[in-house]
C-alpha cells in the first residue's frame, strides 16, 4: 500500500488536479472506517507520512483500573504487559497492520477513497465551470438529439446537456460538430456533481462572439452598449467608439461584411443589425429602427418615444410581426410608438 499508494496520489494530483493533502484526509477516513468495520466500536488513529511513504494505523484504548468497555478501554495490568510506562488515565496505542483487514473492510476503505476522488473531481469541475460562467466556450457534439430534442456535448471539462430550449430554432447537429455555447449558470448537485446551464439563444452569446471576433472590441476601442436578440431570427447590437477616428459599425461589419460573416455562420444565418449607440436618445432610437429610415423622434418622457416615418417605411420600421420595433425597444430600453406620414 505504501510506495504505490503514494505514487497513485501523486498521479491523481498531476492528472486530475486533486490535491494530495485532500486525498490523504480521505484515506485516513477510509482506514478508520475499515478498522471500525473489522473490529467494531473502537478508537483509532491513522498516521500517514508522505515523506517516508508510510501508513500506520493505531488502535487507541484508555488505560483504566476497571474495564467497563473493552472496545475503548484496557486494564492497567494488560497495558503494562505491553508498555511498562502505562499509567491510569493514559492511552495505549497498538499498531494494526492494514494487511490484516478483511475483504469487507478493505472494500469499505476502497469505497470511501473512490467517493473522495469523485467529490474532488466534482469540485474541480465546478471550479472550472465557475471560471467559464458568463463566457463562451467551444464544445463538441457527442450525442445528437433524442426525443426531447436535447443534445450532449463535450465542453472539455465534462459532458453536458444542451437542452432543446437553449438551441437556436431550426438548427440541427451531427456527432463531431464543434459549436459555441454560452455558460449561463453553474450550480452544485450533491448526487450528480455540477449542473451547468448552456445556451445558444442567450443575447450574451452574441456579445461574447463580437468581443472575440472583432479586434477593436477585444482591444477596448469599440464598446458594446446593449444587445437585443430573438434567437434564430434577428439580433440588434449597439456599439460606440472610444476613438473618433474609428467607425464602430464599420469595424464590426468589416470590408464587404467579412468580419461579421463568421458570427452569422456560427448563429446559423441569424440576421444581425449593428447600430451606433448615441447618448442622445432620439439619435439612438432612430438608429435602432434601422434598416427603416426615420423622419423624426420625439421623447414624450425619459422612456417613451414617438417616432414618425414615411408611409412606405412604416412596415419596415415595425417589421414582420412587429419584430423590428420590438427589438429596437429592447435595445434602447424605451417604449416606441411608430406612425407613418
Amino acid at each position: 500500500m505504501n510506495a504505490e499508494f503514494f505514487n497513485a496520489l501523486d498521479l491523481l494530483e498531476q492528472t486530475k488536479g486533486i490535491p494530495k493533502d485532500y486525498m490523504i484526509e480521505k484515506v485516513e477516513a477510509a482506514l478508520i472506517s475499515a478498522f471500525k468495520k473489522e473490529y467494531g466500536k473502537s478508537n483509532v488513529r491513522v498516521v500517514i507520512d508522505p515523506e517516508k511513504k508510510d501508513v500506520k494505523v493505531y488502535e487507541c484504548k484508555e488505560i483504566v483500573e476497571t474495564v467497563e468497555d473493552p472496545a475503548t478501554q484496557i486494564s492497567l495490568e494488560d497495558a503494562k504487559a505491553q508498555n511498562r510506562r502505562s499509567v491510569p488515565g493514559g492511552m495505549l496505542e497498538t499498531e494494526v497492520k492494514t494487511k490484516a483487514f478483511g475483504r469487507l473492510s478493505a472494500q469499505t476503505a476502497k469505497q470511501v477513497i473512490i467517493q473522495g476522488i469523485r467529490e474532488a473531481e466534482r469540485s474541480s469541475m465546478i471550479r472550472e465551470y465557475e471560471k467559464k460562467r458568463e463566457e463562451v466556450i467551444t464544445a463538441v457534439v457527442t450525442k445528437t438529439a433524442d426525443s426531447s430534442g436535447d443534445i450532449v456535448i463535450d465542453t472539455g471539462t465534462s459532458e453536458a446537456v444542451l437542452s432543446a430550449d437553449e438551441q437556436i430554432p431550426g438548427e440541427s447537429f451531427e456527432v463531431g460538430d464543434r459549436i459555441k455555447v454560452f455558460v449561463t449558470e453553474v450550480r452544485r448537485d450533491s448526487q450528480s456533481g455540477p449542473v451547468v446551464t448552456l445556451s445558444r439563444t442567450h443575447p450574451n452569446l452574441v456579445k461574447r462572439l463580437f468581443e472575440t471576433e472583432i479586434p477593436e472590441i477585444a482591444d477596448g476601442i469599440v464598446m458594446i452598449h446593449s444587445v437585443a436578440r430573438e434567437a434564430g431570427s434577428r439580433t440588434k447590437i449597439a456599439v460606440y467608439s472610444r476613438e473618433e477616428s474609428v467607425d464602430p459599425v464599420g469595424a464590426c461589419i468589416g470590408e464587404r461584411g467579412r468580419r461579421i460573416a463568421d458570427i452569422v455562420d456560427e448563429l446559423r444565418g441569424e440576421k444581425i443589425d449593428v447600430v451606433e449607440y448615441s447618448e442622445i436618445p432620439e439619435d439612438f432610437i432612430a438608429a435602432a429602427l434601422s434598416p427603416a429610415e426615420v423622419l423624426s423622434v420625439e421623447m414624450e418622457s425619459d422612456r417613451v418615444a414617438s417616432v414618425t416615418v414615411a408611409n412606405d417605411q412604416l412596415s419596415l420600421a415595425i417589421g414582420k410581426e412587429g419584430q423590428n420595433a420590438r427589438l429596437a425597444a429592447r435595445l434602447t430600453g424605451c417604449k416606441i410608438d411608430i406612425k407613418g406620414r
